[in-house]
């Protein structure tokens, strides 16, 4: 297929793109590069901004693709809270482009990289697709929203999507290429990696949770594994041609405190842990339920246990830091 990838230099993006090509699939990276990097794209990469349909229109109108995958996106839950009209705008309008394009080119298939951000403080566990959604930031709130776009566009234009809600992606590719580099960095893998190599205090934000260990629990899913996602996914819009929605989680948890120990297992480091009060909004436990994606899809994640995850993505940042 000829494959259409939006924010394909990021983390998941650069991953996936990867394996699409691994399958022979011919792809065209389109990225602002704001976050994403160059080096990680081994294919055409065309520069520029979603939120400017015209120069986007411009760039890509005289490529032929058969689907589009879009990861393209600001991410940071937190600075969504700061700064409401970055997200809303980049995440909406440039989404809102890319169907236009879509539309105008006559592309009938999209695969969406969504967030479990959508669902909110969940009321019940594991978390299931159909749960009811109560974003609580505005980055949660903005992938839902475009949900609902594709939703009108599949029923206006026919369009057909399927979105995939990811849990918390984390580990490096299995031949050690490509990795976790935010710049900056807010997750808790890469950066209790970075107080063990140099020492630093690392900060745990709450202990008194209501989980065994005090810590959060969260479901945490190999790259490599989200990769095949949305392969399988390509797959299922192309043979079956329906829209859908997935979770893509492991189905269970690991505490905060396990991440970091295991981190110390793998590094053969010690994390100097500071623990701070809870931030506003931290669910206690947040896991998935698997078996739709893998009922429909075949989806298995076979790289996502914790040791691997850390192991992969130790290697990854020893090699890259």
């Amino acid at each position: 297929m000829k494959i259409l990838v939006t924010g394909g230099a990021g983390y998941i993006g650069s991953v996936t793109v990867k394996r699409l090509i691994e399958e022979g699939h011919d792809i065209t990276v389109f990225d602002n590069l704001v976050y994403g990097h160059a080096t990680s794209v081994s294919c055409t990469l065309i520069q520029g901004e979603l939120t400017d349909k015209e120069s986007l229109f411009e760039k890509l109108k005289f490529k032929q693709f058969d689907a589009v995958i879009h990861f393209a996106a600001y991410a940071y839950p937190g600075e969504s809270m700061s700064n409401p009209h970055k997200y809303f705008y980049y995440n909406l309008v440039g989404g809102m482009n890319i169907l236009e394009f879509m539309r105008e080119q006559k592309i009938p298939y999209i695969v969406f990289s969504s967030s479990c951000a959508v669902f909110g403080n969940p009321k019940s566990l594991p978390i299931k697709e159909d749960d009811d959604k109560q974003p609580e930031s505005v980055y949660g709130e903005s992938k839902l929203m475009f949900e609902k776009m594709l939703f009108w566009y599949e029923k206006v234009f026919g369009i057909k999507h399927i979105n995939l809600r990811y849990f918390n992606a984390a580990g490096a590719t299995l031949d050690n290429t490509l990795g976790e580099d935010h710049d900056p960095e807010s997750h808790l893998i890469p950066l209790a990696m970075r107080s063990a190599s140099k020492s630093t205090p690392f900060t745990l934000f709450g202990d008194d949770y209501p989980t065994p260990d005090g810590t959060c629990v969260r479901d945490y899913i190999h790259v490599e594994d989200l990769a095949e996602a949305h392969s399988k996914a390509l797959v299922y819009l192309s043979r079956v041609g329906k829209s859908d929605s997935f979770n893509l989680g492991t189905g269970k948890g690991c505490s905060n405190r396990e991440v970091l120990s295991m981190i110390e297992k793998v590094s053969k480091k010690k994390i100097l842990v500071q623990v701070h009060p809870r931030r506003p909004g931290d669910p206690p436990i947040v896991y998935a339920d698997k078996s739709k994606a893998k009922l429909i899809l075949g989806f298995n994640p076979l790289h996502s246990d914790l040791e691997n995850i850390i192991t992969t993505a130790w290697r990854w940042y020893s090699r890259n830091r």
